[in-house]
């Protein structure tokens, strides 16, 4: 990937709402040549899309929990996220080496809520969890610091404006 995609990634990825002429001039580069590259690297699913950040206490979901998961029978299918795809409280799922299969984010409302949880997860997937509740999370949703330093280069040189932000 060319150094300039790197910068507007990084910069799409800080602020997904950011616009055309903002990008062109934080790149240098003319607003339709800023428009083609950012349309490219959505055609290429480099960008995959857009989301808004939420406040999930704002929301009624102030508990986050990770569950690991792992199968009662080892030699069963490989299919707990199909099994669990139903389950909306589980925003994210990721398969993991070591002990267990998969670790699950969790929001929910309350205690009780992630108990009621952990039964459905147990009982759609045939599994046994291990959960962490989270306390607080000091930060989330880090951009990809893909400038100054990451494409392999030996002159390459921290950004000092990404620099001042982080």
């Amino acid at each position: 990937m060319e150094e300039i995609d790197r910068r507007i990634v990084t910069l799409l990825a800080r602020d997904g709402r950011m616009s055309f002429t903002d990008l062109a001039r934080e790149t240098g580069l003319s607003v339709s040549a800023v428009h083609q590259r950012v349309r490219r690297l959505e055609k290429r699913g480099v960008v995959r899309g857009y989301a808004a950040l939420v406040d999930y206490d704002a929301i009624g979901l102030p508990l986050t929990a990770f569950v690991s998961i792992k199968p009662i029978d080892p030699a069963a299918a490989d299919d707990a996220p199909e099994r669990l795809a139903h389950l909306g409280a589980i925003e994210a799922c990721h398969s993991v080496a070591g002990d267990e299969s998969y670790i699950l984010k969790v929001r929910v409302a309350s205690p009780l809520a992630l108990e009621e949880l952990l039964n459905q997860i147990r009982t759609s997937a045939n599994v046994s969890t291990r959960t962490t509740v989270v306390l607080s999370t000091p930060y989330e949703h880090r951009a990809p610091e893909l400038i100054g330093g990451q494409t392999g280069k030996a002159d390459d040189k921290p950004d000092e404006k990404a620099v001042e932000q982080a």
